[in-house]
């Protein structure tokens, strides 16, 4: 796409960029209710199998998702006009997701402003090296790298250390307003964690939140993860990075199934909330469908986004994601231009 078609796209983006406040109230209802009545299934389930509580808790998780959906829609101060509104709910819903609002607001807002730009990394997104990188990389380098990728750490150990422990900690530079709200976040989590193991007990409530928790965290890293990484994504440099670009073709259309995609919060149209982080969730659907450009970006599904399990490198040259297999390719490269280099005796 040109770039004056790529500036158009943004501008058809300008009519679904304002909440409604009936439909965001509707989405309160619609989510945290049913969360609750599922955490107390759950919970009364233990008095019959754990596998019965496991089972209610993986849709309990689908609900969890749905609520940091509508703190995600918060942060960017979309999901209601009023910012103290959203502020107030997405303090609320960072504390049952165990995320501070404003520390996770600013982080964000980073990692829209500077997504596939290959000089920006390392706010608000998945450590990624490129091949070249990675071949220049000392060895506990790399092994950390192939550590932090490997899936079992990504999804397993990735939830519990981002949510518990990385989520609890203000950033260095961070204003006292953003401090503050870390500290009303963590302190209310504990209250809240307190509370619930005096009134159901900790060990029942450590069996119900745990795997809720699990769940859920695993499922939203996913989402994250393959919303930005497939085959042919957009990285470039600085000096030719381009924001629209990096939103239409740097992130993924996940075209998922209806009850998935509702439980989501319609995020798998992660191509429109980068182009316009200011269409509410609920929007989203209608803005794709009204333009055709934005229907035929990338689209992975169900099944082909298991492929990028295998994506572990950015190749610069090729422009594409690959696994570590490349890195062979690229070191017999160098050698070769190595020998190129070394003048005949």
């Amino acid at each position: 796409m040109t770039k004056e078609r790529l500036k158009t796209l943004k501008k058809q983006m300008s009519p679904y960029e304002t909440s409604n406040t009936k439909k965001s109230i509707l989405q309160l209802i619609n989510t945290f209710i049913p969360f609750f009545a599922l955490w107390y299934l759950a919970y009364l389930s233990l008095n019959v199998s754990y596998l019965l509580t496991v089972f209610i808790s993986i849709f309990a998780a689908g609900f969890l998702i749905r609520i940091f959906i509508i703190f995600h829609d918060c942060c960017h101060n979309s999901f209601f006009k009023n910012r103290k509104a959203n502020k107030i709910i997405g303090t609320i819903s960072g504390i049952m997701t165990i995320f501070p609002y404003s520390a996770w607001a600013h982080d964000h807002s980073v990692h829209h402003a500077t997504s596939s730009n290959l000089d920006k990394r390392g706010t608000g997104d998945i450590w990624l090296l490129t091949v070249n990188e990675y071949v220049a990389a000392p060895f506990f380098t790399k092994l950390a790298y192939r550590i932090y990728r490997n899936p079992l750490v990504m999804f397993g150990i990735g939830p519990i250390y981002t949510f518990l422990i990385k989520n609890r900690f203000n950033r260095k530079n961070a204003k006292m307003n953003e401090r503050m709200n870390t500290y009303i976040t963590n302190i209310s989590i504990v209250a809240l964690y307190t509370a619930m193991c005096f009134l159901v007990g900790w060990e029942a409530f450590l069996l119900v939140q745990g795997p809720i928790f699990l769940i859920s965290g695993a499922a939203g890293i996913w989402l994250f993860y393959v919303q930005h990484t497939f085959e042919d994504s957009y990285f470039e440099a600085d000096k030719d990075w381009e924001y629209v670009s990096a939103a239409v073709e740097g992130s993924s259309f996940y075209k998922l199934p209806k009850v998935l995609q509702w439980l989501t919060g319609n995020i798998g149209y992660h191509h429109v909330h980068h182009l316009s982080p200011r269409v509410p969730n609920y929007q989203l659907e209608a803005a794709h469908e009204s333009s055709e450009p934005l229907q035929n970006v990338p689209t992975i599904t169900l099944k082909t986004s298991l492929q990028s399990l295998k994506f572990r490198l950015w190749d610069e040259d090729k422009k594409v994601f690959v696994g570590y297999r490349a890195i062979k390719e690229k070191i017999a490269e160098n050698k070769n231009k190595n020998k190129l280099t070394v003048s005949p005796k």
